[in-house]
């Protein structure tokens, strides 16, 4: 079977989304990855090179830059501590996140939310946005609604 060079490149690009899905989808989580490029089908080191010639940054970059994101949102809009917004967004490590953190924003974790918070609709209590973003001690399905049906 004969392709062109733009179907060769809209599959290549396909593969390369199979994998970005996965850290959209479990930016929380750790992952690994071998595991983020087999769903690609290559191999980590043509994977990094792939991602980054298709998104501008490598799969470890982009991941860093979601969880942030995230983190900036929770620190707009939660009354949780840097630590557990820290641990929610998949950081190990308190001084990674808040370098990383700083790099991204330009502010530590706690200037941004002094600079911040109240701009946001309402500050959701700790509890509620443990359970929303799967605490660490929260069952699997505290994240959505129960089917009352059942």
């Amino acid at each position: 079977m004969v392709t062109s060079p733009d179907e060769a490149r809209l599959a290549h690009l396909r593969r390369l989304r199979l994998a970005k899905d996965v850290m959209d989808r479990d930016w929380a989580e750790p992952l690994d990855l071998d595991a983020v490029a087999a769903h690609a089908g290559y191999s980590r080191y043509h994977f990094i090179r792939a991602f980054k010639g298709a998104y501008g940054s490598t799969p470890g970059q982009y991941l860093t830059r979601r969880r942030i994101e995230r983190a900036e949102e929770l620190l707009r809009s939660a009354n949780l501590s840097v630590t557990e917004i820290c641990s929610l967004v998949g950081f190990s490590s308190l001084g990674t996140f808040s370098t990383s953190f700083k790099k991204q924003t330009g502010l530590t974790p706690s200037a941004y939310r002094d600079r911040y918070v109240g701009r946001a609709a309402g500050v959701i209590p700790g509890c509620y946005a443990m359970l929303w973003y799967g605490g660490r001690d929260a069952p699997a399905h505290m994240g959505a609604p129960e089917d009352s049906n059942s």
